[in-house]
């Protein structure tokens, strides 16, 4: 895989190191990276955050213990030294902090350390791993910090009424505590649409007809990354397509229902794109670093992202040429894409309960206030809590205020329609047999045998699958 970092801009003028889009390789037992999630900085408590909790939080030395905190890990020189250094000087009622940033495969890591009794106390983590370190009975769930934070006006900061926290949780209790979301969102040329006359689309038909319009100035309509070592456009694309026509992976009770009817009529659309000639054939082998480049060159006006694209593609959020597209509606009035849920999770095996959950909470509110993570651009997710939202360098940014406003609510897990989520995600999204439907569907191969091949193979991993 491409584990470069090359240092980009997020804003128009605020440097920063670029992460790839959250996805797993060629294992259930490996995990890319997730956006952002990688380092510490000093944040005084202001405005919504741990209030008197964080008040407790007092910089000594001590004896009494080191609590693990396992970071994964894309910054590089100066923000890891930051990280370290601030990291020393953590304590809570006598217990210090032991930070790591762990390289590489961050799972596996983690996965071996448990085995041998020596895991973190707390680790962030990328999408739905929790739910299998939970099933191996390794988490300590974190529902004290949820009673916490519903006390101190915390939970009511975040969007959705709930629904982060709820999707973090199994039967046992809460598995970890959300920071932000890693949306897929629909850019466009606007340059290349109006070379070519065409309207921004909304909706399914104008989508076709742009492309058309595109295909006429020898312009692609859509790009995406299906290769099979290095990507994770393909096969969001997709799963983004499902979940737009009201379908996903799973139904409501968390069977895998890949050959759903919207399922099908997505994939037929998608289908369509592909045998008419309106999608890069390039798609197939591409890397997600090709469709950056694919989309700056202006060889395609439109892509299925991150929300971070412009700085992916060196380009500028208020210069263009990209832009973020409204949410298309599927031909049944349903508008939707996919996107994973940041989160943090705490371990059993820790010294001491009360100081793990003091330190996670802390770490959670280094993504908030006007000195965090978010207000510095060192993170390629998107905010869902209101007070960070509200930040003027949220705010001057018109892509993500309009990510955070069209795109986060109707944005969901693959399997959206069990509110929950759980091992067998992890197992699926991603996995070397979705990255083969991916390319069945780029390459215009019939659908309805991709579906079912695909779909045989998900079976075993049902809400009911335990890692």
């Amino acid at each position: 895989m491409d584990t470069g970092e090359p240092t980009v801009t997020t804003s128009d003028s605020t440097p920063t190191t670029e992460v790839p889009a959250e996805h797993n390789p060629l294992s259930r037992r490996k995990f890319l990276q997730a956006a952002g999630a990688t380092a510490l900085l000093p944040l005084a408590s202001k405005g919504l955050g741990l209030g008197k909790a964080f008040s407790d939080v007092r910089f000594a030395n001590s004896s009494k213990g080191a609590i693990k905190l396992w970071a994964s890990t894309f910054g590089t020189g100066a923000e890891n030294t930051l990280c370290a250094a601030l990291s020393k000087h953590w304590g809570y009622n006598g217990y210090t902090c032991n930070y790591s940033q762990i390289p590489g495969d961050f799972y596996e890591v983690i996965e071996a350390a448990l085995a041998a009794n020596k895991g973190p106390a707390v680790a962030d983590g990328w999408a739905y791993v929790g739910f299998q370190y939970a099933d191996e009975g390794a988490i300590y769930y974190c529902d004290n910090i949820v009673e916490t934070y519903k006390k101190n006006g915390v939970y009511d900061d975040y969007l959705g009424n709930g629904s982060f926290f709820t999707a973090l949780r199994n039967s046992e209790g809460q598995v970890g505590i959300p920071w932000g979301v890693d949306t897929r969102i629909l850019w466009y040329n606007e340059v290349l649409l109006k070379k070519a006359g065409a309207a921004v689309p909304t909706d399914w038909p104008s989508y076709l007809a742009a492309c058309k319009a595109l295909k006429k100035i020898g312009v692609y309509g859509y790009v995406t990354s299906a290769n099979a070592t290095n990507s994770s456009f393909g096969t969001h694309t997709v799963a983004t397509f499902m979940v737009n026509n009201g379908g996903g992976l799973y139904d409501a009770e968390g069977n895998v229902d890949i050959m759903n009817p919207r399922n099908v009529e997505a994939m037929e659309f998608l289908h369509e794109l592909v045998v008419d000639g309106y999608v890069d054939p390039g798609s197939i082998s591409y890397t997600d670093s090709d469709t950056y480049s694919e989309m700056k060159a202006g060889r395609t006006a439109m892509t299925l992202s991150i929300a971070t694209l412009p700085t992916a593609a060196g380009t500028s959020y208020t210069a263009g040429p990209l832009y973020v597209m409204s949410p298309l509606a599927g031909p049944h009035g349903d508008k939707g894409t996919i996107q994973y849920l940041k989160n943090m999770q705490m371990y059993k095996n820790n010294p001491n309960v009360e100081a793990t959950e003091q330190l996670l909470m802390w770490y959670n509110d280094q993504y908030a206030g006007p000195n965090g993570f978010f207000a510095k651009n060192l993170t390629a997710s998107v905010p869902i809590r209101k007070s960070v939202i509200a930040l003027p360098q949220i705010q001057s940014n018109p892509a993500m205020v309009k990510i955070v406003k069209e795109w986060v609510p109707v944005a969901h897990s693959e399997g959206w329609l069990d509110p929950h989520e759980f091992s067998g995600l992890a197992v699926v999204d991603d996995a070397p047999q979705m990255i083969k439907f991916a390319e069945s569907i780029l390459s215009g191969d019939p659908v309805v045998p991709a579906l079912k091949a695909f779909q045989a193979w998900a079976e075993p991993y049902s809400a009911k699958y335990k890692a």
